[in-house]
């Protein structure tokens, strides 16, 4: 999905569970579509920044009657989610009061289970990370452990989270805070049977699928809530059931219903996706538009691909397993069974400490997506990557520009995400906030 970047909702992604959404990604006056028209205005709002927007504005972009934005935007103050910007002059009339979001009004927290480490981060609802926790974890040691290692960060990125040590307590809120200093609160999540559930007289809106709706605080959550959990790691991996397939090294998850595993542990929805598509969704809501891919170079090797605004999973979210395609017929061993895939290569010259080689092979993997998909730039993250950011941007591009010499093209440009090795979880947060801003992606 692209970020709307203020543009109004044009390029807004579908609402899960929001069926008979208006041409165009604008609102319809219909009370059974309310979610959907709120999701709208939020992401409006959210767009907007602190300098906030107007009602009129509100309803030029969604396409609602200024009637139906009035009401939506009374009960998002009423419940805490939007405030008062002040006044803005008018080009005649009365000048206009200016509506802005509490991004303190509500959180996500975002996961990255790596092979060997877990990393939590809460968010607001702008996508700013208030809070961060990482561990150590071997992927390898069995659901039990690895659950208990996740539930454990979490609980310490929301202090005060774990009742008796069995999860999350239900109705669980967080105060915005630095690392260390999450204050908790007292307004909660209600997770109702069907996308429109209310519940607690709150707003509700579109949760993570399969998980239904999402109340934020009523009138009384004046403290911010706890919205859901989105949980990103290696894949493949069944986006939609939240069941793992086999993980390259770990046969041991296959079949694992990690996302029903996660929510009974916590207490809260979560939703699962792959480390790339979270990384790629991310660094789209965040502003990135285009097409474009997103190469993760870490404990292992994949991609994370936007086309043409959307985050692409492919029919069974196998989309991306950019690391094991194979460029060297009769090549090293892979872990996936294969024989010289870009992902084997790639690690053993990181090993040797040749990142030079290193920089080419991904370089080859990264001309191989730009041959297929014509895609507009590669986005470089990880943890290697981040370890020495000028060999592989170098590297990458310098593979790049010698395809653009070949084929008379323009040469695609490479760079490196503004998050770094911390991408994965921001955008693992992304999962469960989009479809609270009407993106369907999450």
């Amino acid at each position: 999905m692209r970020g709307t970047g203020g543009a109004g909702v044009a390029g807004t992604a579908g609402v899960t569970g929001a069926a008979g959404a208006g041409a165009g990604g604008g609102g319809v006056n219909l009370l059974a579509l309310r979610s959907h028209n709120a999701a709208l205005v939020l992401d409006l709002l959210r767009t907007a920044g602190d300098e906030g927007i107007s009602r009129l504005e509100l309803a030029e972009r969604t396409g609602l009657t200024p009637q139906a934005v009035s009401k939506i935007t009374a009960r998002l103050r009423e419940d805490g989610l939007v405030a008062e910007a002040g006044r803005r002059a008018s080009t005649g009339g009365k000048p206009r009061t200016v509506l802005r979001l509490v991004p303190e009004a509500g959180h996500a927290v975002g996961v990255h289970l790596d092979r060997d480490e877990v990393r939590v981060v809460l968010v607001d609802l702008r996508g700013a990370v208030v809070g961060e926790r990482r561990a150590a974890l071997d992927l390898g040691a069995g659901a039990e452990a690895v659950l208990g290692a996740v539930g454990e960060t979490v609980a310490r990125v929301l202090p005060g989270g774990f009742a008796g040590g069995s999860g999350l307590r239900p109705g669980l809120g967080v105060g915005r805070g630095l690392e260390g200093d999450v204050r908790p609160g007292v307004a909660g999540f209600d997770v109702g049977s069907r996308p429109e559930s209310t519940g607690r007289g709150g707003v509700s809106l579109p949760g993570p699928t399969g998980l239904g709706g999402v109340s934020l605080p009523g009138p009384a959550g004046l403290d911010p809530s706890l919205l859901g959990v989105g949980v990103a790691l290696p894949g493949p991996l069944d986006h939609v059931r939240g069941v793992l397939h086999r993980v390259t090294g770990f046969p041991g998850w296959d079949g694992f219903p990690l996302r029903e595993a996660l929510a009974g542990r916590l207490g809260v929805p979560v939703v699962v996706d792959k480390d790339t598509n979270a990384a790629a969704l991310g660094l789209a809501a965040g502003g990135e538009g285009g097409s474009f891919a997103y190469l993760h170079l870490g404990t292992g090797l994949g991609a994370g691909l936007v086309i043409g605004g959307s985050v692409h999973r492919g029919a069974r979210t196998g989309a991306g397993e950019f690391g094991h395609q194979v460029i060297q017929l009769d090549g090293p061993l892979c872990t996936c069974g294969d024989r010289g895939c870009v992902e084997a290569l790639c690690l053993a010259a990181v090993a040797r400490g040749d990142l030079d080689e290193a920089a080419r092979v991904l370089g080859a993997g990264a001309a191989n997506l730009v041959g297929l998909l014509d895609i507009d730039v590669v986005l470089l993250g990880g943890r290697t990557v981040a370890a020495a950011p000028e060999a592989f941007v170098g590297g990458v591009g310098a593979v790049l520009e010698a395809r653009a010499r070949r084929t008379g093209e323009d040469a695609v440009p490479v760079r490196v995400t503004a998050g770094g090795d911390g991408a994965v979880a921001a955008g693992a947060a992304q999962l469960v906030l989009g479809p609270v801003f009407g993106r369907g992606d999450g």
